[in-house]
């Protein structure tokens, strides 16, 4: 004699077992209707103390590499190749957008160590220059971040586009400066100590700064919209590539009035 389950009280046509329980109310069909649908935990969202610590991490590594690479006068043979892995993982993060912290951190040490050659080369001809160049990167930033925070300039879309375009603008006139150079002394003068050398730095130290306006519109943007966490560490390469473009920019400038008697 076959055994019943008291669950099941009956087979269906292809052998299964059919509920037999009572059926639902129509309140419990409209809560299950309503309940949610099950979704796996989202990553914490990015705050501004995730940018502030992201941005420590990877300027502070860039100038301790600088740092190392004075002390020990590591020379360009290190320098050069550390530039060009530099730019390439610059680009990759760039065109990428990734937040890989090895890509951004292997960034700022190959910068740093070519900072710390070319700043070491800067401060033996003129002397002190660096510490110069350090301050006015400072009070660039300062002046930038308290334009943006007293709402006294926002950037726009149009501007973003203005930027960018003003950036590869810029990098092919320094390339077409750099070839013309291989034939005429000094090129177009775009880096030379004269008046279009100054008009061009000053030019570019302002492109640096409008460079911190959008870093700083996209972190805010971002903590907004709730971006990942994981992101903070896109924003502070951000920063960090503003900050070597300005400072690099700066130090060139103030060359052209230091006297290296």
């Amino acid at each position: 004699m076959e055994s019943k389950n008291p669950i099941f009280s009956r087979r269906g046509a292809a052998g299964q077992q059919a509920w037999a329980g009572p059926a639902p109310s129509v309140d419990q069909l409209n809560q299950m209707y309503a309940a949610p649908a099950y979704a796996p935990p989202s990553a914490r969202a990015m705050t501004i103390d995730d940018v502030v610590v992201r941005g420590f991490t990877t300027l502070g590594t860039l100038v301790v590499s600088a740092a190392l690479a004075w002390y020990f006068n590591v020379g360009w043979g290190l320098a050069a190749p550390a530039m060009i892995v530099g730019l390439i993982l610059g680009l990759i993060v760039s065109f990428r957008q990734s937040t890989n912290p090895a890509l951004i951190l292997g960034y700022s040490v190959c910068y740093g160590i070519a900072i710390g050659v070319l700043s070491h080369m800067y401060d033996y001809v003129y002397n002190g220059i660096v510490l110069q160049a350090v301050l006015g990167t400072m009070v660039a930033f300062g002046g930038t971040l308290a334009v943006y925070a007293l709402k006294i300039f926002r950037p726009t879309p149009k501007f973003g586009k203005f930027v960018i375009a003003a950036a590869f603008g810029a990098i092919g006139l320094m390339l077409i400066n750099w070839i013309a150079s291989i034939f005429v002394t000094g090129g177009l003068g775009l880096r030379t100590d004269s008046p279009i050398g100054w008009i061009f730095s000053i030019g570019m130290i302002l492109l640096g700064c409008f460079f911190l306006l959008l870093d700083f519109s996209e972190i805010e943007h971002g903590v907004r919209a709730g971006v990942p966490e994981r992101y903070s560490w896109l924003m502070a390469f951000g920063l960090t590539l503003s900050l070597v473009w300005l400072y690099l920019e700066i130090l060139r400038f103030i060359s052209y009035f230091t006297n290296n008697d």
